[in-house]
């Protein structure tokens, strides 16, 4: 395999490149090209402005509104939900190489602590039974309640057994209303034609389609991509592929040097990048581009953690801070609320990586792009409440 040398500078915008954040995000607007060019797009249920998987297909092309995703899987059924590395949409085109993660997903939950003692054989048999003769029901069209209301995340058995039968590739998503999720029967909500792929080739499509993804990347980084691979399959499949591959070495932001695999058309991708936009963007805190808060440190040298699930005491920034991209760099952080009743976006607190990064003209850049997150969310009025 050839040797390749990848310079810090050029490694932050490929990777920027692959993640659909170099260009400036306006134009002619395609929601499946977006989600199938990321691979997913993270579901998450917390609302500080508009939700994760919105935000996140918003950051590439701000002609974006939340309603334009729900037809792609409601309606046209060119998406479906599963498991990556947390709950996700993901196009309807990787179902084929998708049924190796249903069977490992159900495998995993029959065995968890969590799952396994709630999975009666009779309430499953009800489930499926309620659902095949009255179409998709939501958790809310069932009556079983929680042994022990003292628990915060315990969850009711028929709850339980919903999502483990979604997780198992028996139940899918057939749309949702606001945020709650209706289940319907996998046949009646999944393409019936789909291709039927060896394991194996499962494997070498989802990699395949990670490392196509990112550009490069250790084992680890293509396998985290997913988490739809065991670390011996993965490194397996990077024995096979070695002839399609490139080895290089990346440039961290601190200079140090790490050895990664990168597609094979990595040189031709260099050959075609151009400097990122100028344009301040504020990403969300579940970005793909930013998930990886290791590698994120090592390519930018941003130190980045999420703490909603922290303490409060102990949180360094906040509940939900959204980081700050320009260029290629990321440049700060800011605490950004929306008051639909108000409606009004406030910008709470704001953290510039460096002082001198605190000029008249980036705070003029970050007023604009408030502005546009708050048309997202229908928003009339962006407040500053810097403390």
């Amino acid at each position: 395999m050839a040797r390749l040398k990848i310079d810090n500078r050029t490694a932050r915008s490929l990777w920027l490149q692959s993640h659909g954040l170099a260009q400036t995000p306006t134009g002619p607007l395609d929601v499946l090209g977006l989600i199938e060019q990321l691979g997913f797009v993270q579901l998450d249920t917390i609302q500080v402005v508009s939700r994760a998987h919105h935000h996140i297909l918003w950051s590439r092309n701000q002609n974006y509104r939340e309603p334009m995703l729900d037809p792609l899987l409601r309606t046209h059924r060119q998406v479906f939900e599963h498991f990556t590395h947390d709950a996700s949409v993901l196009p309807m085109t990787f179902l084929p190489m998708w049924q190796r993660q249903f069977a490992r997903k159900k495998h995993e939950v029959s065995r968890s602590n969590w799952f396994g003692k709630h999975l009666d054989p009779e309430l499953i048999s009800d489930v499926l039974r309620r659902i095949t003769d009255d179409g998709p029901l939501s958790t809310k069209d069932f009556e079983t309640r929680r042994a022990d209301r003292t628990a915060m995340w315990t969850r009711p058995p028929h709850k339980m057994v919903l999502d483990y039968l979604w997780y198992a590739g028996e139940l899918a998503t057939s749309h949702r209303e606001g945020f709650t999720k209706y289940y319907d029967l996998a046949e009646r909500v999944y393409p019936q034609d789909v291709p039927q792929l060896s394991d194996q080739a499962q494997v070498q499509g989802l990699c395949h389609a990670a490392l196509d993804r990112i550009g490069f990347g250790t084992l680890g980084e293509i396998r985290k991509f997913w988490e739809a691979c065991a670390v011996e399959e993965v490194a397996r499949w990077a024995e096979e592929a070695a002839p399609d591959l490139i080895e290089a070495e990346v440039e961290g932001a601190d200079g140090s040097w790490s050895n990664v695999l990168a597609c094979g058309d990595i040189e031709a991708r260099i050959a075609a990048l151009s400097s990122p936009t100028s344009r301040l963007r504020i990403l969300n805190p579940f970005d793909p581009a930013i998930r990886d808060r290791k590698r994120l440190a090592r390519l930018f040298g941003f130190d980045y953690t999420v703490e909603m699930f922290v303490p409060a005491a102990k949180r360094q920034w906040g509940y939900y801070i959204y980081p700050l991209l320009e260029g290629s760099r990321l440049v700060g952080r800011a605490e950004i609320k929306g008051y639909r009743s108000k409606g009004a976006l406030t910008l709470g607190k704001l953290w510039m990586e460096h002082p001198h990064l605190m000029t008249p003209k980036r705070l003029q850049k970050l007023d604009a792009e408030l502005g546009r997150l708050a048309r997202l969310s229908g928003l009339q009025k962006v407040i500053w409440a810097v403390e």
